[in-house]
């Protein structure tokens, strides 16, 4: 028992300012103070970090804070002194202090001075910092981002594993470990793995009742959070990006459409990551776009929207970013773009790691995959997945609860499903159970002899996507359970035992099938979706009066792609209309004035709301490669130096030639053609492409045959495109 001079709130008044305890945190403190091994999981904005800062400083010694992120030990460090007029109450001990200010540091840990150390595990395991602390008082242990200790946490660091042996070097003290985001399995291994099987456990609700849930198709994403962005003007929002190339893309998009953002990554050096994290603290910048590296312990409350780009690689990944959001129990709106092929991308990076890793990310990725395609209250799976129930099935703040899908009869579904499982001996994950009732003659239907098994091919009217739904809402229903310790394998609980035996009445919903979706991902994107089908209609047949009166095919004025989005984003300007893929200036000007008015008219008599938003501006092109193309064309120098030079093949080269036509540049390459091919069968070439109907290469070739190459024919495409389309 650690004796103390006052109670947890006279000291939370001294030290704090504030006069009550939010949650569980008065009894956390509690169980520290008396000496108990403590475990906290709190959700982010809850305060877990007072749970381990007032015992500290009412008690007598130092307290040593494992902390996983150089960024969040400055955070919390410079938060605690500004409560305190003695400025070493709290440090930091890592790879960033240079020799003398390590030397200050443990000065003021000897004289008493320091209340909170914060270290990186890292730091922990040197052989002069042991013996240091083993030399000094220490009243307790935390351990914040616990969950980083589990291999099935979102942010598995194995030297957190290592952390109860460097603790038993140092000296055994009480311990507190604290997380915001942990399944059971997580919770498990933190207590086994820090040896505390009999801590005080603190368990929180997961529910964040503020936070509204949504997920999108990731169709033209830019021109999405442009748009979303712009309805937050002058409040502070957070975009998630998987990589610093997309986070730096992001920013400067949104900047020059008149949004005060920056990118945070770990590419960046220190001082301008913690620039620009002080910029957004400070309101300086309205909206971070980042990797995962930014964000933890970031303590800013009146974040009022958090977006991912990309969908992250787990839920507890998710959750945790998306709490960043309405920490003051104010607004927080939660947006996720979501691609199945994003899935694929994550499942990609686990090629090369051990198989149990592999599948562990696979499982992770799964339930991922789950949640973004579900039709059911996205608060439900949430909670669901950290071990909570919700009561009621609509909790009125998710895309899917606001907009209900329809629900159907799946008694028989159900029924069918479960037959399955138990036909297979509940040896089984969801996909297993998926093939053998859609009857796909997978690898490991052949291992199992599932074709021979009853349920063989008894679903196949329906689709793997449709029986996987059925799966995932009969786990949440609880007539499934999923075990994570053997990576998913379903068996059937009491409820579902019951429910063969006499079977009732289930209703599930409807879900929705991303697959449907090509993702767009920057303005322009090939989306091939049309938004509006009237109007597509109406530019293809203005488009086929524009060609008869120019005597071109179609796609020269042009291309599908292009009408699409112009069904998307109504530009009734020629500036607009620039904006839109495959439409340079150029291009705009020789043939858009005709579309811009008919999009015009089209807007005002059908009363459509053009939000203003919608049209957005792109990054100029920087790449050095295209500047550096174009240069030495109009320099005239041979196409094969031009791609010597940039250690390009010509092929790669002639995809960088369209790519620039493409976007409305005109590109001079006759004198490439004049020395390589007869001034005739350019002309033949050039005259095929004025009468085609598409300017596809593979008709091309069947109509000249072996006479011409795929090459030649795509350069006498690039000089016609150029020179008329241009």
């Amino acid at each position: 028992m650690i004796k103390v001079d006052q109670s947890p709130r006279e000291a939370l008044e001294q030290f704090f300012g504030f006069s009550t305890f939010k949650g569980s945190q008065e009894a956390v403190i509690q169980s520290v103070l008396s000496g108990q091994d403590t475990f906290v999981i709190m959700p982010t904005g809850g305060g877990k970090s007072l749970c381990y800062q007032l015992p500290a400083l009412m008690t007598a010694g130092t307290a040593i804070v494992v902390s996983p992120l150089i960024a969040l030990m400055k955070n919390q460090v410079d938060a605690i002194r500004s409560f305190s007029s003695e400025e070493g109450v709290a440090h930091f001990l890592n790879s960033s202090l240079t020799r003398n200010e390590a030397i200050r540091v443990k000065k003021d840990i000897r004289d008493g001075r320091t209340k909170l150390l914060y270290v990186a595990p890292e730091s922990l395991t040197k052989k002069e910092n042991v013996e240091f602390l083993s030399d000094i008082p220490i009243s307790f242990f935390a351990i914040d981002e616990a969950h980083c200790i589990s291999e099935w946490g979102h942010d598995f660091r194995p030297e957190y594993r290592r952390l109860r042996t460097i603790f038993d070097e140092i000296q055994r003290v009480p311990m507190i470990a604290l997380t915001a985001t942990a399944t059971e399995k997580v919770q498990e291994d933190i207590l086994k793995n820090l040896d505390i099987p009999n801590a005080n456990v603190f368990k929180a609700s997961f529910n964040r009742p503020n936070l509204y849930y949504e997920v999108r198709p990731k169709q033209m994403v830019a021109r999405e959070i442009i748009r979303f962005v712009k309805q937050y003007e002058g409040k502070s929002g957070i975009i998630y990006c998987l990589s610093r190339k997309k986070v730096e893309e992001i920013a400067q998009t949104l900047v020059v459409n008149g949004i005060k953002a920056l990118p945070y990554h770990a590419g960046m050096d220190a001082v301008q990551r913690a620039d620009h994290q002080d910029q957004f603290l400070m309101e300086k910048a309205d909206v971070i776009v980042a990797t995962i590296a930014f964000g933890m312990g970031i303590d800013k409350p009146d974040v009022r929207f958090v977006i991912h780009h990309d969908i992250p690689k787990s839920l507890e990944s998710y959750y945790q970013e998306t709490g960043r959001g309405g920490r003051d129990d104010g607004e927080g709106r939660c947006v996720a773009f979501y691609s199945y092929k994003d899935i694929e991308k994550l499942e990609k990076f686990l090629q090369g790691k051990p198989v149990a890793e592999q599948e562990i990310g696979k499982q992770l990725l799964q339930d991922t995959v789950s949640y973004a395609e579900t039709s059911m209250c996205r608060r439900r799976f949430l909670l669901y997945y950290f071990g909570e129930t919700l009561a009621g099935d609509n909790c009125g703040s998710c895309d899917n609860c606001m907009n209900p899908r329809e629900s159907f009869d799946a008694t028989d579904d159900l029924e069918l499903l479960l037959e399955a499982v138990v036909e297979s001996k509940e040896r089984h994950r969801a996909k297993f159970i998926c093939d053998l009732l859609t009857g796909t003659e997978s690898s490991e239907m052949k291992t199992y002899k599932g074709g021979s098994l009853e349920s063989y091919g008894k679903g196949r009217d329906k689709d793997t996507h449709f029986w996987l739904a059925i799966g995932r809402q009969a786990v949440v229903g609880a007539f499934l359970h999923k075990d994570i310790e053997t990576y998913g394998i379903l068996t059937l609980t009491d409820q579902a035992r019951k429910f063969l035996k006499k079977p009732w009445k289930v209703e599930f919903y409807k879900e929705r099938d991303f697959s449907d979706f090509d993702e767009g991902d920057e303005p322009g994107g090939k989306s091939g979706a049309v938004a509006d089908e009237k109007l597509m209609k109406m530019l293809k047949d203005l488009r086929q009066q524009v060609s008869g009166k120019h005597k071109l095919p179609p796609y020269v004025i042009f291309q599908d792609p292009s009408l699409e989005e112009m069904t998307i984003r109504y530009p009734i300007t020629i500036d607009e209309l620039t904006q839109v893929s495959g439409v340079g200036p150029g291009k705009a000007q020789k043939y858009g004035k005709p579309f811009v008015d008919l999009i015009s008219r089209y807007v005002e008599e059908n009363d459509i709301e053009r939000a203003e938003e919608v049209v957005v501006r792109s990054v100029v092109n920087k790449s050095g490669n295209k500047v550096h193309i174009i240069q030495n064309i109009d320099k005239r120098l041979p196409l094969e130096s031009i791609a010597k030079s940039k250690n390009l093949t010509l092929k790669s080269l002639l995809d960088e030639l369209e790519s620039i036509v493409q976007s409305g540049t005109r590109l001079d390459i006759s004198y490439h053609l004049d020395d390589s091919m007869d001034a005739d069968l350019q002309d033949e070439i050039m005259g095929y492409f004025r009468e085609a109907e598409t300017d596809s290469i593979e008709g091309a070739l069947e109509e000249f045959g072996s006479d011409v190459s795929e090459e030649d024919l795509r350069l006498v495409r690039l000089r016609f495109m150029s020179e008329v389309a241009n």
